[in-house]
């Protein structure tokens, strides 16, 4: 499209009115980052208190209305709520009426692509589903994450380069995901971002039962690194025991999780597993050293220290 063009607003928005239905911690942020882009929050929705001062705090001055009323007065509505909640809400919207032709409609769920939107797509208006690759506080600091952030970005072909634009006026980096692939595309992210959370919660816990004083100190500069080489190395950035094949090693960490913190084996156990495997399809773990490690794996007894006779 030439620069001496008006804008079509169906593959460049024009500055909007944006509504925000759901405050939690992702709405907010967003309708944040579109303002400093130039468009006009003027409506949000929030039910308990917690969403109401995030509100407050993120959208000074922009009043808390019922949902029907957010999409009365916006030309762009965020549909910021639980993915569970999100085909109930957008349904129920457009029974009503509230639903108006032209109106963008926006979700941010990961697991759910454009076609969640179809009672409203049929009200006429234009669904967009936009996921920010990135987790919240429900604080200012989000709409600085935003920068560069990726955002799964699934939409009608026709509507492709207007969420495209959106994204980009939100300082992130729009990447397409098909229909299809959506429930793929967000099991991958909660399988990273979600369960890394819990490794490093336990991996805190499990330093502080060792007296170590600082774990977040001590973790820190370790976890860092591993992150940097696995996304520039992948497999080949795996270390440690199980990589390396060393059975008693891992059959000692067993028995100290057993004796401390149970709750943590099954998850050790699945994951020794995950990297054992990775690691032997790479050629990292030598298969000879494999089988010991793998009796371990499958809840073996336990074995003597390496170097000593079985």
């Amino acid at each position: 499209m030439s620069t001496s063009q008006q804008p079509d607003p169906r593959d460049r928005p024009a500055r909007l009115t944006v509504g925000v239905v759901g405050a939690g911690r992702v709405g907010p942020a967003l309708a944040a980052s579109l303002q400093l882009a130039g468009h006009r929050p003027v409506a949000a929705s929030g039910v308990s208190d917690t969403s109401r001062r995030r509100a407050e705090l993120m959208l000074p001055g922009v009043p808390l209305v019922p949902p029907a009323e957010v999409l009365q007065r916006a030309d762009l509505v965020l549909l910021t709520v639980p993915d569970d909640s999100l085909p109930g809400l957008v349904a129920g919207l457009a029974e009503t009426g509230a639903v108006r032709p032209g109106q963008l409609l926006v979700h941010t769920s990961g697991r759910y692509g454009a076609n969640v939107l179809d009672p409203a797509l049929r009200a006429g208006a234009l669904p967009l589903a936009l996921h920010p690759a990135m987790t919240f506080t429900g604080t200012p600091v989000d709409v600085q994450r935003l920068a560069g952030c990726s955002f799964g970005v699934t939409a009608p072909e026709q509507l492709r380069l207007a969420a495209e634009a959106l994204v980009i006026e939100m300082g992130g980096e729009p990447e397409w995901i098909a229909e299809e692939m959506r429930p793929l595309y967000h099991a991958a992210l909660a399988l990273g971002a979600n369960h890394l959370v819990t490794l490093v919660a336990q991996s805190m816990e499990l330093l502080r039962e060792a007296g170590v004083g600082g774990p977040d100190r001590m973790l820190g500069p370790l976890l860092g690194a591993a992150l940097d080489n696995a996304l520039r190395s992948g497999d080949a950035a795996l270390t440690g025991p199980v990589a390396r094949g060393d059975a008693g090693t891992v059959a000692a960490h067993v028995t100290e999780l057993r004796r401390h913190a149970p709750q943590t084996v099954a998850g050790y156990l699945a994951m020794a597993r995950a990297t054992a495997d990775r690691a032997l399809a790479h050629g990292l773990l030598k298969p000879e050293l494999a089988e010991d490690l793998l009796d371990v794996l499958a809840g073996g007894a336990d074995l003597p220290e390496n170097g000593e006779d079985r």
